[in-house]
């Protein structure tokens, strides 16, 4: 019962907070510190006690703390939960960026029992979607995640909210309808008639029928798509990224996104081999747009966040391109996608850590100066030495600089895609370049240049201008600075929240074979499952 204690101790202390206003504002940050903390733990545990399987034992019959129990008896829905080489790296994600987002948060003005507790809510969604091994069970965990984020974004963003929040949840919710009727038809054509996913992974159904088999692909595919999101499904980021607040846009991008990739490798590629196998090139190719389009367009912004969340689109399409690699059988060996399968995986942990970090970062620009407009800032190394050089080594780690897990992911994919589609990986690694230029160019903006926001958003420093309108149809309100002063450095919550991240995808970048050992069969397993 370990991995369900896991699952809802966070969901534990955000009943706590709501059933005791009372508790001192300090205090409630305080409380999902602790009950963050506690679940890392708890997670660092079940790793240090994990036993990676080997084959394809490793998604059928390895699983660690499983959790079997009958829910919907009629449809053979069950609460079934459990961990293996593909979950677990993600469930310690999790764990790791929301108590950063709870470190960085701990002076949060705004209703703090409420904000901490959908945090908290948020906590257990994510945490048991990456634990489920029932497609109803995912279902609805993934649809709660929907909802937090939805409040977090409407109760405490900036700029145009709302707009954003209720544009973010029609989006994903929509596309977790058209992921609901691929569940169905993977009931319906399943010989057990079960929602399992080690069932279903065991008889893949559908597996005599390609056109309903490709059908139903593509409705799982759109409603991940929408989620991740790769081209052209990916229009709802850059404004929810923009009006987040900072700590929702660290778990928005580092920890949500994951869970539309997570259920291209837990359900798409095992469950529905062959038609993955005869759809993979779709893949690679809507992999390499979403390369290269999230790389051109975020170089073309004068925002630091919208900037930092199309980047997003850009690495997400790096971890499609490696599972899409993985499902082309007939022209690369097992090696070669099992390596490409591992790149994609690897990457869901570096992304999370590297802009999980970027995004705590940009909100200390709007604590400053109420604004991420690059013309805004300049020259913030010599006023800010710790925040430039928290930005600096995220951003390095983010366009791939050896050293950094975001090197090793890269290089996976690279590897394993190369002999299965050469002409694609060959495009994409444009994508690499690009990415490189827009973040020297992000920090040539920032820590160079004439500075011209004040230090601090404090009322005797700034004053607010009339609202501004927004090249994407929003309004931003302007910030009249009266003189050019000093920014005030990261406060030691902040480093304590952003730092920790950073070595981690340092240490990941030097030391790989922690999460190798952990990642390399359960991939290996999921390769066999496509290749059989």
């Amino acid at each position: 019962m370990l991995l369900t204690v896991v699952i809802f101790l966070p969901l534990l202390a955000a009943a706590v907070l709501l059933a005791v206003p009372r508790i001192p504002s300090r205090a409630a940050i305080a409380v999902w510190v602790a009950a963050s903390a506690v679940d890392l733990a708890l997670v660092g545990w079940m790793w240090w006690r994990f036993e990676p399987g080997e084959g394809a034992s490793g998604v059928i019959d390895g699983l660690a703390y499983e959790v079997d129990l009958q829910w919907i008896p009629t449809v053979d829905a069950g609460y079934h939960v459990g961990v293996d080489g593909l979950s677990l790296p993600l469930l310690a994600l999790t764990g790791v960026l929301f108590l950063a987002c709870a470190i960085y948060s701990l002076r949060e003005p705004d209703r703090p029992h409420t904000y901490a507790a959908l945090f908290l809510f948020l906590q257990t969604a994510c945490l048991g979607t990456f634990a489920s091994l029932d497609l109803i069970l995912f279902f609805v965990f993934f649809d709660l995640s929907i909802v937090g984020m939805y409040f977090v974004i409407a109760g405490w963003g900036h700029g145009n909210a709302r707009r954003s929040a209720l544009k973010f949840f029609l989006y994903t919710f929509i596309g977790s309808l058209a992921l609901l009727v691929g569940f169905i038809g993977l009931f319906l054509g399943s010989d057990e008639r079960t929602f399992d996913m080690v069932a279903l992974a065991a008889d893949p159904p559908l597996a005599d029928s390609p056109v309903a088999g490709g059908l139903v692909l593509l409705a799982i595919g759109l409603g991940l798509a929408v989620k991740t999101p790769l081209f052209p499904f990916h229009t709802w980021l850059p404004d929810a990224h923009t009006d987040a607040p900072a700590a929702g846009s660290a778990v928005l991008a580092g920890i949500l996104l994951k869970l539309g990739t997570y259920g291209f490798v837990r359900i798409a590629m095992p469950i529905l081999p062959d038609a993955w196998q005869r759809w993979a090139m779709v893949a690679v190719v809507v992999g390499v747009i979403s390369v290269l389009w999230g790389a051109l367009v975020a170089l073309a912004q004068t925002d630091v966040k919208r900037m930092i969340a199309y980047t997003s689109v850009n690495h997400m399409g790096y971890v499609l391109l490696g599972l899409g690699a993985a499902g082309l059988v007939a022209s690369a060996d097992e090696g070669a996608r099992t390596v490409a399968t591992v790149g994609a995986m690897y990457q869901m942990v570096s992304h999370g850590l590297l802009t999980g970090a970027l995004f705590l970062l940009s909100g200390v620009l709007w604590s400053r100066g109420h604004t991420y407009a690059f013309d805004r800032w300049g020259r913030l190394a010599r006023p800010a030495p710790a925040f430039a050089a928290c930005f600096s080594v995220a951003a390095f780690g983010s366009l791939g600089l050896p050293g950094f897990s975001g090197f090793i992911a890269e290089f996976q994919v690279f590897t394993g895609a190369l002999q299965a589609a050469p002409v694609a990986t060959v495009v994409a690694v444009v994508g690499i370049l690009v990415t490189g230029g827009l973040f020297l160019l992000a920090l040539q903006r920032l820590f160079t240049g004439d500075p011209v926001v004040p230090s601090e958003a404090d009322p005797d420093e700034t004053r607010e201008g009339p609202a501004a309108a927004r090249a994407d149809g929003g309004t931003a309100t302007a910030i009249q600075p009266r003189t050019a002063t000093r920014m005030r450095d990261l406060r030691g919550y902040e480093v304590a929240s952003v730092v920790p991240l950073l070595v981690l995808a340092l240490v990941l970048g030097l030391f790989p074979r922690a999460l190798l050992d952990v990642l390399e069969p359960a991939a290996l397993a999921v390769v066999e499952l496509v290749g059989r």
